[in-house]
Parts: structure tokens; C-alpha cells; sequence
């Protein structure tokens, strides 16, 4: 090339990701827990999220990052082997088209040259894989197979009498984790006519889920897997299972241990955007 030419390549998406981790580097990271969280304004932008200071998760949101940020905060509290209060974060409001820009890939991509973002590829911000995964093995890299839903985690109930289907219902609000159970009409029929008499109380999810499958009819179990709980008319082995519990004869529900296999290796590709971590069937 001659001495008087020379070649010039402007890399818009280079531009902005520079700019964002150097909008984000100053920032120090707040516990992720509600009080900081009622100060996050409701408008769409990046995250990251820390674990004892490590940077282990970048997200967007393309609506609201205190919505998004609130479910994280409610998926972290509840699972064994992982304090909510070593959880942190920081955010940088984005107004401009968070789709088309993907500034949350530029983030991932900037970040890995450095250092390694484990929750991005380890299923931290997966949806409910669905039915037909239930019985899947889950990963021993797996978000949910190094941090599963704690059975010891206590909910307060109030006192009174409730039908199965009302409990299901309240359970959206009360654990911290999701639960999915069979929705057609014959289950929700067994659900209206089962009723759970509970004092004022908390109680375990151990607890809790034997008092709900001791209310159901025989053949119904409820199963622990790694992520999440599972409600349906069935008697089945689940290998990655935590256990579950079932009716038994004397209409006592009985607690199986389950096997905790897991398949060898890390977790499939986490997609960056986490869609809805919410609950229900």
C-alpha cells in the first residue's frame, strides 16, 4: 500500500459497547434485593448482575428494568447454595430501540474477552422448558443443578380452609420459584373438591406440598425437580428429581428422595434476553 493511502473502518457496534461498559465500569454494584430496587425506575436499559464481585450475568430489558430486575431478585432467594445478599447489580437506562441495537450482546461479547460471564450460558435466565423436558436430564452445569430450589425455604399461610385450586393459585405469590400443574378440566375439577385445612403459620415447601398432595385424591404427584415444581395426576421417576411427593393409601402423602442424576457437561447456550421467569401452569 502506498504511503499516502490508508484504509478506515468505523465499527458502530464496537462505538457502543465501548461507551457502555464505560458508562457501567463507575458504577457500583447494589445488593439485589427490593429496597434498591424501588429505585430502579421502570424504563428499559442493560444490567449486570455480581456474585461475591464476580460478574456472572448481563441482561436487557426492553421495557422495564425494574420489572426484570425483580424477578431475578425473586429467583434468587430460595435456592440452596446461594445467599441472596451475595447477589448485586448495576443498570444504565437505554431509551433507543434495545432490539435492534442488542446492547446486551455487545456487553457479552466485550465482557468475554476479559473475563467469563458463567450465568449467560449456564440457564440462569431460561423459561420453563415444558412438559415435554420434564423428564430431561438436567445438566450438572446447569444454573438449576449448582443452585436447586431450597425445599426448606418457609411461606407464611394463613389460616383457614383452602381448595388445592386456590392454594396452586396463591403459590404464584408465595414461592419464589415457579410451579406448573396439569390445567385441564378433570384435574381442575379434583383441585375445586380438595380442600387443605392450615393453621397460621409457616411452613416448609416440604411442608406445604405434602399438606396439598394429602388433599388430592390417590395417583397424584407432586415433584421437586432441580428449577421448579410440577403437579400432575401420574406415578413417575424422574432422574434429575429432588423427589416428590405422592398419596398413599392412608391419604398421607409420602416423600421419595429422588436420584439427583445429571447429565455430564455445562448448559446449553442461556439466550441474553431472559423472557418471562414467572409461574403457572
Amino acid at each position: 500500500m502506498a504511503t499516502w493511502t490508508a484504509e478506515f473502518r468505523l465499527s458502530i457496534t464496537k462505538a457502543l459497547a465501548d461507551q457502555l461498559e464505560a458508562t457501567l465500569r463507575p458504577l457500583i454494584p447494589a445488593t439485589l434485593n427490593k429496597d434498591h430496587l424501588k429505585r430502579v425506575q421502570p424504563r428499559p436499559g442493560v444490567y449486570c448482575l455480581f456474585q461475591q464481585g464476580e460478574r456472572v450475568y448481563v441482561g436487557k430489558a426492553a421495557k422495564s428494568l425494574q420489572e426484570r430486575l425483580n424477578q431475578h431478585q425473586r429467583k434468587v432467594t430460595g435456592r440452596a447454595g446461594l445467599d441472596p445478599a451475595d447477589i448485586r447489580f448495576v443498570c444504565v437506562y437505554v431509551d433507543e430501540d434495545l432490539d435492534a441495537a442488542a446492547p446486551e450482546k455487545l456487553l457479552i461479547k466485550n465482557y468475554r474477552t476479559h473475563a467469563s460471564i458463567p450465568w449467560n450460558t449456564n440457564g440462569f435466565g431460561n423459561n420453563d422448558p415444558g412438559r415435554n423436558r420434564d423428564g430431561s436430564k438436567v445438566r450438572s452445569g446447569h444454573f438449576d443443578a449448582l443452585y436447586p430450589i431450597d425445599l426448606d425455604f418457609s411461606i407464611q399461610c394463613a389460616e383457614g380452609v383452602m381448595s388445592v385450586e386456590a392454594l396452586l393459585e396463591q403459590a404464584r405469590t408465595d414461592l419464589p420459584f415457579r410451579i406448573r400443574w396439569d390445567s385441564g378440566g378433570p384435574a381442575k375439577a379434583a383441585y375445586q373438591a380438595s380442600n387443605v385445612r392450615l393453621g397460621d403459620e409457616e411452613l416448609t415447601v416440604r411442608a406445604w406440598a405434602a399438606s396439598l398432595v394429602a388433599a388430592l385424591p390417590e395417583g397424584w404427584q407432586l415433584t421437586a425437580l432441580p428449577g421448579y415444581l410440577i403437579l400432575y395426576r401420574e406415578e413417575r421417576r424422574y432422574e434429575s428429581a429432588l423427589g416428590w411427593w405422592r398419596r398413599s393409601a392412608d391419604g398421607s402423602a409420602q416423600f421419595t428422595q429422588g436420584p439427583m442424576n445429571f447429565a455430564p457437561g455445562p448448559a446449553e447456550d442461556d439466550p441474553a434476553e431472559p423472557g418471562d421467569l414467572g409461574q403457572g401452569p
